[in-house]
């Protein structure tokens, strides 16, 4: 064979191969291109042709129902899942929003608007998971932004310049945790700190102001930026809380809470500064106890509504409904606590101790507004027994507490003098053991057994619906 004879058949067989490649090539990308043409057009999200596309906006939009799901899912997310489905495509008219919009995250000194607390005891054991699920609770079961924290100044400090901050060094991580602003109640000078001749078996004010300011300061500076507000002391207008040489004196503590406001706030102008709250009573000796309307003119007098931001106010009521005045001639013929009915007072009314000390600051022409720091029905129903004075928790069932405090909540909102509001309290029954004589158990929320009194479940479903309703999340 010569070779251009093999030169030629050489080329032949790579010519053959070049083709087989060449084709098998072809028929792949062919088939490729086939397959996604294929399952592209037949898909249920494919483009249509005009006259499908056409039909099908010819159809209503659906929309996901926004009606309010339940009390016990997670806050957060539910609002966001709404609005992933109800926003709309360019080509087709936006619908009504679902809900307001979310509302910008402001200090709380520069924050006018209605807010919902409660009161958590600590837990005892000082085990952070437990109080993460006291927190949680609140958070995510009640639907509320604020705790408030009783701090014992005479336990923390029971020495000059000794601290123990086990219980604040429990509670402000878990609140700081789990997204809760925490509102301190600062009281109960140490004995070292009190004025000569103080009666030291009841609780009292210090010799020098500037020893509780110090103490507050020294709070601020260990938790920066964690604490929201502080209420400056608690019901002095009796002696049991407010023991002094001096007496019952709206100007010394008006003294008190205006050393405390200057200091924080050029430390930190955000904290809510609320004055301490009064008791209600309608005892009056101007000793052992001054009438807190007569008490709130007096601290008026004295200048209380230059140095804070909020007006502290308790309001517990007794076996009364939270709407009815003192002098509606309101009466319940069962009642075992015959006070409100017999002895008509405006310290028995839920609304006439708020209307009272409102229309007060109004007529001083002021616009400040009330911070609640603590309402409640005391309710003995489902234990064994009472503390001495409260025959009025006999009175009252868990299905009246489970519908006055919602009640309460809407008057308080629709009042527009209520700047905050603090359920009076979750947890202090089974950290009391259920103790029939602790003053603090028939208020709890958490009751024997560890189980949830209606009104959680009833204060929880009024709170996810206001914040709902307002886009406060």
């Amino acid at each position: 064979m010569t070779t251009n004879t093999l030169r030629v058949k050489q080329t032949q067989r790579q010519l053959r191969s070049f083709v087989l490649v060449w084709t098998f090539i072809t028929l792949v990308m062919g088939l490729a291109t086939f397959m996604a043409i294929y399952f592209t057009y037949s898909s249920p999200n494919a483009p249509r042709d005009d006259e499908n596309l056409n039909v099908a906006l010819s159809q209503p939009l659906v929309i996901p129902s926004q009606t309010p799901l339940p009390v016990t899912p997670s806050p957060t997310v539910e609002p966001q899942v709404v609005a992933q489905f109800v926003t709309p495509t360019p080509s087709i008219p936006a619908p009504e929003a679902a809900s307001p919009t979310p509302l910008p995250t402001l200090a709380p000194a520069f924050d006018n608007r209605f807010e919902v607390g409660i009161q958590v005891q600590f837990s005892l054991d000082f085990n952070p998971n437990n109080q993460d699920g006291f927190y949680r609770s609140v958070r995510n079961d009640l639907g509320m932004e604020w705790v408030k924290t009783q701090v014992r100044w005479r336990d923390f400090e029971p020495n000059p310049n000794e601290y123990n901050w086990a219980i604040l060094d429990l509670v402000m991580p878990s609140a700081e945790r789990l997204g809760i602003k925490q509102a301190l109640s600062i009281v109960t000078a140490p004995d070292w700190a009190r004025e000569p001749g103080a009666d030291l078996s009841k609780q009292g004010p210090p010799a020098n102001v500037q020893d509780y300011v110090d103490f507050v300061l020294k709070v601020i500076e260990r938790y920066p930026g964690q604490v929201a507000a502080i209420e400056v002391w608690n019901e002095m207008n009796i002696d049991r809380e407010w023991s002094s040489p001096n007496g019952l004196s709206a100007r010394n503590y008006v003294a008190l809470l205006q050393a405390t406001y200057n200091a924080v706030k050029a430390v930190d102008p955000g904290i809510l500064i609320i004055t301490g709250a009064l008791s209600p009573t309608g005892w009056d000796d101007g000793v052992s106890a001054i009438n807190d309307f007569r008490y709130t003119d007096m601290l008026i007098q004295a200048g209380v509504l230059n140095y804070a931001d909020c007006y502290g106010a308790h309001a517990n009521g007794y076996n009364m409904p939270p709407l009815v005045r003192w002098d509606e001639g309101f009466n319940d013929p069962t009642a075992q606590f015959r006070g409100p009915f017999d002895n008509p007072h405006h310290s028995w009314s839920f609304r006439s101790t708020l209307e009272g000390y409102a229309n007060r600051i109004r007529a001083a022409g002021s616009e400040m507004k009330l911070c609640v720091t603590e309402f409640g029905w005391a309710v003995a129903e489902d234990l064994e027994g009472y503390p001495a004075g409260f025959e009025f928790a006999k009175d009252n069932t868990l299905a009246e507490q489970a519908e006055w405090f919602p009640q309460a909540l809407s008057f308080m909102e629709e009042s527009g003098f209520t700047r905050l509001a603090i359920v009076w309290n979750l947890n202090y029954g089974p950290q009391a053991g259920y103790n029939p004589d602790n003053d603090n158990v028939p208020y709890s929320l958490i009751g024997p057994g560890f189980t949830f009194r209606p009104a959680y479940d009833a204060i929880g479903e009024w709170v996810f619906d206001y914040n709902r309703r307002t886009g406060r999340q």
